[in-house]
């Protein structure tokens, strides 16, 4: 089966470089780094939640987009430019998936993010049987 390229959807901001917003290969779909860009594709800046909820709304939909759904979520990666944030975004990660359903996550500092971003999150779908 042919990878799938996804550039864009309905309520999934236009990327700001040239890359694919996901990809989907097989059962898995692969979803690049977003940031707090809304559906201009302005960076929006703000508090590490509001970067953060932002990032996961556009990792949604790039999931959507591809035709997976939020659930089928299985692992995500999320940069900080500072790690003092990461309370704030497990406040969300609380909130954004249920206990039974969290995904797997790595986090990390990053010494900087583009657009002197915050938060950059990057996910893993797999589809269910």
């Amino acid at each position: 089966m042919p990878h799938r390229y996804v550039a864009s959807g309905p309520t999934l901001p236009a990327a700001p470089s040239p890359i694919s917003q996901a990809v989907v290969a097989g059962t898995h779909c692969y979803v690049s780094g977003q940031l707090a860009v809304d559906a201009d594709g302005v960076f929006r800046p703000g508090t590490a939640r509001e970067e953060a909820e932002r990032a996961f709304c556009n990792v949604f939909a790039a999931v959507e987009a591809a035709g997976f759904g939020r659930h089928e979520i299985v692992y995500v990666d999320v940069a900080f430019v500072d790690l003092g944030d990461v309370p704030a975004v497990n406040a969300l990660w609380a909130e954004l998936f249920a206990e039974d359903r969290r995904p797997a996550r790595t986090i990390y500092q990053a010494a900087a993010l583009p657009y002197g971003g915050r938060v950059k999150v990057q996910a893993i779908a797999v589809r269910e049987a």
